[in-house]
């Protein structure tokens, strides 16, 4: 099985290769410098007062969330090991010429922009305890990421796909309430983050696109694979030192707002599975046509237990976090 999806995954170098032409040359993409106060600038007291002014009109619950973002952000180093654990795309040597690495090395390379903006952000709004949230970083890295992909990399591709939406909207919706709010720096910050996430999507979903094309059997038993266990978020392991389990704090809060709920999951699994055609595959074998048949079933069966979720969600107590000063949300 491996030496198959070997093969497949070596017939799509072209499209690997295409899509990485499609990155902004690094010389002419954004960086964190472009969205935050200009401390070399001649007016940067005054630049830096009205940044800071805006900041505060951020409500507590929304800077649990933003705090909670760039946390996840700032743990990239876990991701491209986890990336490079997969068979037949790792980066052997660490400079590979291959399109798999030089695809692996490149997209981390965007994404590690994403951490280094929301982190200058929240330090310059002098509204959090940067400390405390530096603790937790150096934790979240510390304690790894074990995203359930065995090292198969059709299952690496489908969880990267699936995590690639979800942090798409989560941005979204985060610069949605700065912008609510009357922060139309964090709004735009937020904005340009998620249209990384977006192009990203677009790659993996393209990737796995033409795994389904090329081995059917194999990608919806991929995807059932890691259906099956629940897609594990990225931060999960996440710990301030605090007696609280502060992703699940975290989370929790998140879902009140909005930002990223059991609904925004279901949805993902049901995009994903109408733009990869899954309902209409024919002729798989006996596992992959039970495969199929138990993940198209499962945004339904999710449904039907998100009334129930959501109740247990509304009696999750509320915490306080030691990344705005101890104070409740």
């Amino acid at each position: 099985m491996m030496s198959k999806k070997r093969e497949v995954l070596a017939g799509i170098a072209g499209l690997v290769d295409a899509k990485l032409a499609q990155l902004s040359p690094v010389n002419e993409a954004w960086q964190p410098s472009d969205y935050v106060p200009d401390l070399t600038a001649p007016h940067w007291v005054e630049e830096l007062t009205e940044f800071r002014k805006a900041a505060l009109e951020l409500p507590d619950d929304l800077l649990v969330v933003l705090v909670g973002t760039a946390v996840t952000e700032e743990a990239l180093p876990s991701y491209q090991t986890s990336f490079n654990r997969l068979d037949a795309v790792r980066d052997a040597t660490g400079a590979d010429p291959g399109p798999w690495a030089r695809w692996s090395r490149a997209w981390t390379a965007e994404e590690n922009r994403h951490g280094d903006l929301l982190n200058r952000y929240l330090y310059l709004t002098g509204r959090v305890d940067m400390r405390s949230v530096e603790v937790t970083i150096q934790h979240l890295i510390r304690n790894g990421f074990d995203p359930g992909h065995d090292g198969d990399p059709y299952n690496g591709l489908v969880y990267t796909t699936l995590q690639e939406q979800a942090t798409r909207l989560s941005h979204a919706k985060v610069g949605k309430l700065a912008r609510q709010a009357g922060e139309k720096v964090l709004g735009q910050i937020c904005n340009v983050i998620a249209g990384d996430e977006a192009r990203h999507e677009n790659a993996y979903r393209s990737f796995m696109g033409e795994v389904f094309e090329r081995d059917p059997d194999g990608a919806v038993m991929a995807l059932d694979a890691m259906l099956q266990k629940t897609i594990t978020m990225p931060a999960k392991l996440m710990e301030d030192g605090s007696e609280h389990n502060i992703f699940a704090c975290f989370s929790g809060v998140a879902q009140r707002l909005g930002v990223y709920t059991f609904t925004d999951y279901i949805q993902i699994i049901e995009e994903q599975l109408a733009v990869w055609n899954v309902a209409k595959l024919k002729q798989l074998s006996g596992p992959a046509a039970q495969a199929q048949e138990r993940v198209c079933s499962l945004p339904h069966a999710y449904r039907r237990r998100a009334a129930l979720y959501e109740k247990k969600l509304a009696q999750q107590p509320k915490v306080p976090f030691r990344w705005i000063q101890g104070r409740i949300t």
